[in-house]
């Protein structure tokens, strides 16, 4: 019997994952972004939804028992019914049955974190992403490392806001140092977040990203009085693109200048998706 129930429940497992797409378009989610444009971004919502339909299958599960329980035991009269002291083989399957579920949800979570958190080696673009109050550098590296060399670099200002142009479909390793304070890079699309931290530390992830597009990219950590404008531009582009773009900034073109390089003229040269502030010190230097 308990085999049968554990083999129900990895089987109810696998098939939620396997379903979870599906499941969670109809239920917008179940309340986890959607949209994701990374390999990782979509294991994550695929355990998402795995877990709550898990969870509300064991929670139809027990409601089932309650009103069984209310309905077929309500008091039919004034006699006192037979009384039971203990029954072994339901406190056996009340032991076991949750035991079996959190170990199964706990393995795939284990998975699904594992995989997230995955680096390689020889990833196929390193950046650095150097935070600073309040904006962002880009560093594009040679490989891995700290003792890497830096080939071509973006830096935002006030005036500008830097983008972070990055190929589909290649492993991108994100290396990630703060000069001044702790930061946060996030972009939501990625579904994952992770701080910058000052010092010594270089927090990294790895991410694969499937669609093109262009997404704005923000600070996630409260890191002074202009944190909320601390924002860039993730632009993904084919890999023949990104290759002309990265050629385009190491024979000294600027980030606009390299942006028309791969067909992004006008206004696309610059950043869609969020816009330049003004702050109080360019304001006082103009009327200085």
């Amino acid at each position: 019997m308990l085999r049968r129930i554990g083999g129900f429940i990895t089987v109810a497992g696998l098939a939620s994952l396997l379903a979870g797409c599906d499941v969670g378009e109809t239920f917008d989610g179940f309340g986890w972004p959607q949209g994701g444009i990374s390999q990782q971004s979509e294991k994550m919502y695929d355990l998402w939804i795995a877990s709550v339909v898990a969870a509300l299958a064991v929670g139809f599960f027990v409601w089932g028992l309650i009103f069984w329980c209310v309905v077929r035991y309500r008091k039919r009269g004034t006699d006192l019914p037979v009384q039971t002291r203990f029954n072994l083989p339901i406190e056996v399957l009340y032991t076991v049955l949750p035991f079996l579920v959190v170990s199964v949800l706990f393995y795939y979570t284990a998975v699904i974190q594992t995989n997230v958190n995955q680096v390689s080696a020889n990833p196929n673009v390193t950046v650095e992403v150097v935070a600073f109050k309040w904006n962002w550098q880009f560093n594009y590296r040679s490989g891995p490392g700290e003792a890497a060399k830096t080939e071509a670099s973006v830096t935002g200002t006030s005036s500008l806001i830097p983008l972070l142009v990055v190929p589909t479909g290649r492993t991108i390793l994100f290396e990630e140092h703060s000069k001044d304070v702790i930061h946060s890079f996030w972009v939501p699309e990625l579904l994952f977040k992770r701080d910058v931290f000052p010092g010594s530390t270089r927090n990294e992830f790895q991410v694969t990203i499937e669609e093109e597009g262009r997404y704005v990219g923000r600070c996630a950590e409260l890191c002074g009085t202009y944190h909320s404008m601390m924002n860039f531009e993730l632009v993904s582009v084919s890999p023949e693109k990104f290759e002309q773009y990265l050629a385009a900034l190491k024979s000294g073109k600027t980030q606009p200048e390299a942006m028309e390089a791969i067909g992004f003229t006008g206004d696309k040269a610059y950043a869609v998706t969020t816009e330049p502030f003004e702050t109080k010190r360019d304001s006082k230097a103009a009327n200085s």
